[in-house]
């Protein structure tokens, strides 16, 4: 049994919203990862099951290993269509904001997604959401957004309408958000969802497959050369940093996706607790930030401190603008701030 995390209040109000709907759009964060499309995908096939006209639209391209997603073929790109998606947003009668906390999350979608009529629920598990729905289930201590909606959709009492399709979409969502569930990923209950949905005849071996075991040559080869020319280690400070640029990207032909868990690497080291990823972003002025940590080391108030970003405890994320050179002073001036707690840890 699960228990019963989410208040009936916000069941029942999503329950009627969901019930005079007709049309739904479902929108979720800029470079969205696997929980930000497990958790849409997953909640797109529930409610066209219920006979609802769906459509689910993302800020920019999501990456290539994540394209066999069932769904994932429908995706509206509001960064290619934005017109055809602003129109959609605005005459939707509800729409549901997963895996993310604040409009400047969603980027250019901000205004339509504000300025738009229809009935607004956040599905979260971030810290700190802004007040712009009308419902918000926000659940810091959930593993996954993916997970919520699994939880959501058996509190409607609808588990029965949760499709092969739509299970493989959740838990791809709970699989990557946990690092394959190895971090955030204590809680019995996870695994009581993991079975009920390996019910629903989902091959979790085979989505780890295709998630984490089709990448390109590039991918491997960049993955060579951050870790044998680009890994920082500090081990005065039990942490390790990798910088890369746009320029070394362009030289292993990189896709989005390509550096996905990179992060982690470095925490395969003993007696390393922190690790940062800094990447000049190839489609924007700045540079994206990825912060991990084991332990009670709360990367999350690095990226909040330094790096205008947030997260959970162990994985959180950042945007910093500026040259490379002074993201590297940053993540030096958290270390020697943070010391006590990382050599504590």
């Amino acid at each position: 049994m699960l228990s019963k995390v989410i208040l009936q209040a916000h069941i029942d109000k999503v329950e009627t919203y969901f019930d005079r709907a007709d049309k739904v759009v479902i929108v979720t964060h800029v470079s969205p990862d696997g929980d930000a499309l497990g958790s849409s995908l997953g909640l797109y096939h529930f409610l066209s099951v219920h006979g609802k006209t769906v459509n689910v639209i993302v800020p920019n391209a999501f990456p290539d290993f994540l394209r066999w997603m069932p769904g994932a073929k429908d995706i509206i790109r509001y960064d290619k269509y934005a017109e055809f998606a602003d129109k959609l947003i605005a005459e939707a009668d509800v729409i549901c904001c997963l895996d993310f906390n604040a409009l400047s999350r969603i980027d250019r979608m901000a205004d339509a997604v504000r300025d738009a009529q229809g009935r607004k629920v956040m599905i979260d598990h971030h810290l700190n959401p802004e007040p712009f729905c009308r419902v918000t289930i926000s659940h810091p201590e959930i593993s996954s957004t993916s997970e919520l909606i699994f939880r959501l959709i058996c509190r409607l009492g609808c588990f029965d309408d949760i499709t092969l399709e739509g299970a493989e979409c959740i838990y791809t969502g709970m699989m990557t958000d946990t690092g394959g569930f190895t971090y955030n990923s204590n809680n019995r209950e996870i695994y009581f969802i993991i079975s009920e949905l390996l019910s629903k005849g989902i091959d979790k071996d085979d989505i780890y497959r295709k998630v984490f075991n089709t990448y390109s040559e590039g991918r491997l080869r960049l993955m060579g050369y951050v870790l044998y020319e680009k890994m920082q280690v500090y081990p005065q400070f039990r942490a390790a940093l990798i910088c890369l640029s746009k320029e070394e990207q362009g030289k292993f032909r990189y896709v989005k996706g390509d550096t996905e868990g990179f992060v982690n690497i470095p925490l395969q080291m003993k007696g390393i607790c922190f690790s940062v990823f800094l990447r000049e972003d190839t489609e924007k002025d700045m540079i994206k930030v990825s912060l991990r940590s084991v332990g009670a080391f709360p990367c999350n108030q690095v990226a909040a401190e330094f790096f205008n970003g947030g997260g959970h405890l162990n994985a959180s994320g950042g945007e910093f603008y500026g040259t490379m050179d002074e993201a590297v002073d940053l993540f030096k001036q958290a270390l020697v701030k943070y010391e006590s707690l990382l050599l504590k840890n």
